[in-house]
């Protein structure tokens, strides 16, 4: 018999805990990037076809941009150059890593702890590349992904490592 059908007062459960407001932040990043590799997958699995590879490639060569011609004209011989069967491998790396990132988000969301340890290896484990390609191709926006993963995984390990009051498994 439980304590209140005796006539006795029940005691309140403890709620369950919250998740820190940054893994809330990351979680929202992991998903944006999810949806943007799906967007990826999904164009480079049409650009498959060579029907579709070449009105594409029709459409750069005939778009009329006034300062961009250079840019225009390497992704163009890019394009060409990558050919559209190519594509298909494109569209399955992208769809793994969002799958990947798709995992994290959710997991950080719901503030399950395995996902703070997930994330940090994840994330981890592109910190060399991601460190080869800023220092052998500097660009700003490479520093930023590079500073900010860095900042991402120091973050996760310091939340990871504090002790749990919670079944959050």
């Amino acid at each position: 018999m439980s304590p209140t059908e005796i006539g006795l007062p029940s005691t309140p459960k403890p709620a369950p805990p919250q998740p820190h407001p940054g893994l809330r932040i990351i979680a929202v990043y992991e998903v944006v990037k999810t949806v943007c590799l799906l967007l990826v997958a999904v164009a480079a699995f049409q650009l498959d076809h060579q029907r579709n590879f070449e009105h594409l490639v029709h459409w750069l060569e005939h778009l009329s941009l006034a300062d961009s011609n250079g840019l225009r004209w390497k992704l163009v011989g890019v394009l060409v150059a990558f050919g559209p069967s190519k594509f298909v491998a494109v569209g399955a790396v992208a769809s793994g890593y969002a799958v990947l990132f798709g995992v994290e988000g959710i997991g950080l969301w719901l503030g399950r702890h395995w996902a703070e340890w997930f994330t940090v290896i994840a994330t981890g484990s592109l910190i060399p590349l991601e460190l080869y390609e800023t220092l052998h191709g500097f660009g700003w926006l490479k520093l930023a992904t590079l500073v900010g993963n860095v900042a991402i995984i120091v973050y996760l390990v310091r939340i990871a490592l504090q002790p749990r009051h919670g079944n959050r498994v």
